[in-house]
């Protein structure tokens, strides 16, 4: 057995507690309603302890995950509807893919996702997931009322029991990731399978993402999976009694009326250019704010949308008395991002034939076949709430089945037989069907 992989099974699973954001103790988690699955979910983590973050490194991680994000946007957000994303959590997720991924495949992805694995020095993704798990809290508010703030960021791959399994791939989870693989039966119990990954998921997102993956299948032999979930109280909450119905014209220049909160912000940020106005609103504690950036002409203003141009906007932001109104919104959005994926300029990763997952296992070669994000998000008058998760489905190639030609056009001889025993019922011969 080559030295650098491990056979991963629940006899040799090593039972360590996690360390960092994510992490979860799910070894001896009683698990209900899964018929053929375990009684509990065995967990195995490398002993790579996490690695120590650093504020540089997590900000070159965000501006990766930023720059992927404005891609993602133009390439298939707008396309007329509402829609919600988390860069974020589809970054992370692929990242823990593209670690296992070698050759032209990892080149590919690491374009795609901005080399958001290897910001700062490598350390990145692992100093932005500690920066961010210190953001939750309890603050004050502009009435000097104690709101919680929640953020949560959690990475779990869910892998086959018995594959064999890459050293430096376990290693990469567990010291960037905070995550221990948890051990499941693709094999004979996708739906239990399935089970299970929706039930941490729905944990991981408070109920608001209940169901993630619509199946599995039995040659599934990886899932990578990252959640997050937020709750935030606005800095200066709207009040409630000031909303009132009010017009909101659509970008085809017709009106519906809505809810619309209005407030009186006396210490906003504000922002304005050719065409468009901005402004920011914190959240209670002021590490985390919504920014609103309102154009003229949404399609003109998006053709020239990327990460560059909104960080000029949120630095032109200024001090200033905003007298503001917005709509209350909900909104969720769920897809398979493989197909867009693909188009950005990683379709090595979807190919059957052609993936390069070897820095995972060598034991099966291995593609990416969907990759299911969901996300959803609800501002009202209190805050915001929100939830994403992502799932990376790795499976089996499994190899294409012979295809051959055969024409029964004259004399054969045929059998009925049981296939388990070999023991044949009926035998004959025809040599002219017609008789």
């Amino acid at each position: 057995m080559n030295s650098a992989t491990r056979p991963i099974d629940h006899a040799r699973a090593i039972r360590r507690r996690l360390w960092g954001l994510g992490a979860l103790a799910l070894v001896g988690a009683i698990v209900s309603g899964c018929a053929g699955q375990a009684a509990a979910i065995a967990e195995a983590t490398s002993q790579a302890t996490r690695a120590t973050g650093s504020p540089s490194d997590a900000t070159q991680a965000a501006a990766a995950i930023d720059a992927f994000g404005f891609d993602f946007y133009k390439s298939d957000l707008n396309s007329g509807g509402n829609a919600v994303v988390s860069p974020a959590s589809i970054v992370l997720a692929l990242s823990m893919a593209q670690a296992g991924a070698r050759g032209e495949t990892a080149s590919q992805m690491d374009t795609v996702l901005h080399a958001a694995a290897e910001a700062g020095s490598g350390n990145g993704i692992n100093s932005l997931g500690q920066t961010l798990a210190g953001l939750s809290g309890t603050f004050k508010d502009a009435n000097g009322t104690d709101q919680q703030l929640t953020l949560r960021i959690a990475n779990a791959p869910f892998a086959q029991r018995g594959l064999q399994l890459q050293e430096p791939f376990l290693d990469t989870l567990a010291s960037k990731y905070g995550a221990g693989l948890r051990l499941v039966d693709f094999e004979n119990d996708p739906a239990g399978a399935c089970q299970l990954i929706d039930g941490w998921v729905s944990d991981q997102t408070e109920g608001r993402i209940p169901k993630l993956l619509d199946s599995l299948d039995s040659a599934t032999r990886l899932v990578l999976v990252n959640a997050i979930y937020l709750k935030a109280p606005w800095q200066t909450p709207f009040d409630e009694s000031g909303t009132k119905n009010a017009p909101f014209t659509r970008a085809d220049g017709s009106q519906v009326s809505v809810p619309t909160m209005s407030l009186d912000l006396s210490e906003g940020s504000y922002a304005s250019g050719t065409g468009w106005q901005a402004v920011e609103l914190p959240y209670a504690g002021g590490s985390l704010a919504m920014t609103i950036v309102v154009p003229d002409d949404l399609a003109t203003f998006e053709a020239g949308l990327d990460a560059a141009r909104f960080s000029a906007i949120t630095a032109a932001l200024q001090p200033a008395s905003v007298d503001l109104t917005l709509p209350r919104f909900k909104i969720e959005t769920k897809s398979d991002l493989a197909s867009a994926l693909a188009q950005m300029g990683m379709p090595l990763a979807f190919d059957p034939d052609r993936a390069d997952f070897s820095g995972i296992t060598t034991q099966e070669q291995l593609y990416i076949s969907k990759v299911v994000h969901q996300a959803n998000i609800s501002v009202d008058e209190k805050g915001t709430e929100a939830s994403a998760a992502t799932a990376v489905e790795i499976v089996a190639s499994l190899a294409p089945a012979r295809q051959v030609t055969l024409n029964v056009d004259r004399p054969f001889i045929f059998a009925v037989r049981d296939t388990s025993t070999g023991a044949i019922l009926f035998l004959g011969r025809v040599v002219d069907p017609s008789a």
